[in-house]
């Protein structure tokens, strides 16, 4: 795909269209670099979770251009939880011994503010007829939690209190691997993710910034995208396989995750729409306290989005905000949360049809 500026936006598009197909191409460039980063905030064990609901959005399986991109994103969240999730926490930092029935009677409150970069580079020829990209993101910033209530043991007694914590540190290392394909208006992808868990993780604290144990997901997606429109939609599900926590000798079940994202342009440099996001434990957690039972996880997301487009010298540049109210959570903090990202690569290359001279004999 060597032609992104028409093999992104589907085949055969008339010149006529190049202003809007160049445009929406370099939002692709942009946007698709978001989808890189996973998770060092919130569901699972103690209510954490390798992968972050909303990661991928809006034009997540189109083609993008070849060559070096990076984006950064400043990533904030405000969350709360009670019963169970918040009890989790407790038994996490050995305030309670895990074979202690109890009675939940605990809040928790959360808030990150986390700053993911993510180089990616794409390559120009095509693998298995695709688009093949490879990317390894970190995340560093500050992460804080507090818990207040009281527990009420087997034989009456009740434990209450204030605890609270927060750390400014680094995280964990999040390699990803996609093939893209296109045909027209229709983009699809493939992709396979991990976690290197070399954050600053210690089981004894409330707040961390890794997740202290070892991950890998797997997944697909689709776009439509319609250049002669600006109409466009995507869809993103996957699945988590977490590795057992060695210090905490528990382990996360499988987890599946579905992102989507609908935009519209509005001009060839801003477009609008919503995102979205539906996340689901499948499997129970082993080695919980037998109070949480299989613990597992639920939450919705939805929310509004903005982009806007403009180049930096011979290169494209995306400025995009979106955000998601959460709703129908269970066993996880819940709550609201934000996306400011700012995403840098090189510009969509142009099509220069070369001059014929007539030779005259």
């Amino acid at each position: 795909m060597n032609h992104v500026a028409s093999n992104a936006l589907g085949e055969g598009v008339p010149p006529r269209k190049s202003a809007l197909q160049s445009s929406a191409a370099a939002m692709l460039l942009c946007v698709s670099i978001l989808s890189i980063t996973s998770s060092a905030s919130v569901a699972d064990e103690s209510g954490i979770s390798f992968w972050l609901p909303g990661l991928y959005g809006s034009l997540s399986a189109t083609p993008t251009t070849p060559g070096w991109s990076v984006a950064t994103i400043y990533y904030h969240t405000s969350v709360n939880a009670s019963g169970a999730a918040a009890a989790s926490r407790e038994f996490q930092v050995g305030r309670f011994s895990p074979t202690v029935n109890i009675n939940l009677n605990l809040s928790l409150s959360g808030q990150a503010d986390l700053q993911f970069i993510a180089p990616t580079y794409t390559f120009a020829e095509p693998v298995l007829g695709g688009q093949f990209s490879a990317t390894l993101a970190g995340v560093w910033g500050r992460n804080a939690a507090s818990i207040a209530g009281t527990l009420t043991g087997p034989l009456g007694n009740t434990f209450g209190g204030f605890l609270q914590d927060a750390l400014v540190s680094y995280g964990d290392l999040y390699p990803t691997l996609k093939l893209k394909w296109n045909s027209g208006v229709h983009n699809y992808m493939i992709y396979g993710a991990g976690d290197i868990p070399v954050g600053d993780y210690n089981p004894s604290r409330l707040a961390n910034i890794g997740i202290g144990h070892g991950a890998i997901d797997f997944g697909a997606g689709y776009t439509y995208l319609n250049p002669a429109t600006g109409t466009e939609f995507s869809g993103v599900g996957g699945f988590t396989y977490n590795f057992k926590n060695p210090d905490t000798q528990q382990q996360s079940g499988i987890d599946f995750h579905f992102d989507w994202g609908v935009s519209q342009f509005l001009s060839k440099q801003v477009f609008v729409g919503f995102v979205g996001y539906a996340y689901q434990q499948v499997t129970d957690d082993f080695g919980q306290p037998a109070v949480l039972g299989g613990f597992r996880s639920r939450v919705l997301g939805m929310g509004p989005q903005i982009g806007y487009i403009f180049p930096i010298g011979s290169n494209q540049a995306f400025l995009g905000l979106k955000g998601y109210a959460e709703f129908d959570a269970a066993n996880r903090p819940s709550g609201w949360n934000t996306w400011l990202t700012f995403a840098i690569s090189e510009a969509v290359p142009t099509t220069v049809t070369p001059t014929r001279h007539l030779i005259t004999k």
